[in-house]
């Protein structure tokens, strides 16, 4: 079906009113019809301007990736926690919507994140990193960050924040006993493994080795010009 000279649904409109169902109803309650319904319009019109739901998360979950926001580099002193921030904001973009969470799965957009990515491979060079490290690192900040961000997201309410809430002290004694001794929070915790992962993945930069600088007050979109689009 041809799309009209003019769209009749403004494209960040139906984004955005997709995300806020997802957000108050769950995902399960997404469907055309129901977006269609909260734009006023026939759900058929919405193929004029949409090939498919896919389509349309594809959207929804760029519009959560680009929520993140860059690192202030006076609240991280140097390189690693420059990353280790980076990646609770990203973390923190997630978990705001945490019904639209399993979408980042299926659509993660690394598409409209080259950008992104290129200003932290450059970064990574200008540290000393050998070009041969920098898809070991992005890749696996972004799976880390994004399995703990789901992992986080799929808790109930009453465990969110929470690690290894079920666990029987007897027949679990060793793992109880790491449970009731450990003191870090769950955000903590991630925040540790990415030091841990870094740390392992760059050994020989210097922990003090500085951040990058100008990142202050941006987001992910401000790097990506199809943002706009």
């Amino acid at each position: 079906m041809a799309r009209p000279a003019k769209p009749l649904i403004r494209y960040e409109a139906a984004i955005e009113t997709s995300l806020e169902i997802i957000d108050t109803e769950g995902l399960d309650a997404f469907s055309l019809p129901r977006l269609a319904r909260e734009l006023n319009v026939r759900a058929p019109s919405l193929y004029h301007h949409f090939h498919d739901k896919a389509e349309i998360l594809r959207g929804v979950a760029r519009r959560i990736v680009l929520e993140t926001r860059m690192p202030d580099e006076r609240a991280a002193p140097n390189w690693l926690e420059w990353f280790v921030v980076l990646s609770l904001n990203f973390r923190e973009a997630v978990l705001r919507h945490r019904n639209a969470a399993p979408v980042l799965l299926q659509f993660m957009p690394r598409d409209v994140l080259i950008r992104t990515y290129e200003a932290s491979a450059r970064f990574l060079a200008e540290l000393g990193v050998p070009a041969d490290q920098h898809v070991l690192i992005l890749d696996g900040l972004d799976k880390l960050t994004l399995g703990a961000a789901i992992s986080e997201a799929a808790k109930p309410p009453e465990e969110g924040g929470r690690v290894f809430t079920k666990v029987d002290a007897a027949t679990e004694p060793t793992l109880a006993k790491a449970v009731e001794v450990n003191t870090r929070s769950a955000e903590e915790l991630f925040a540790e493994s990415i030091r841990g992962f870094l740390r392992g993945a760059a050994p020989y930069i210097a922990a003090d080795a500085p951040p990058p600088s100008g990142t202050h007050g941006r987001t992910v979109r401000d790097l990506e010009p199809e943002a706009a689009s």
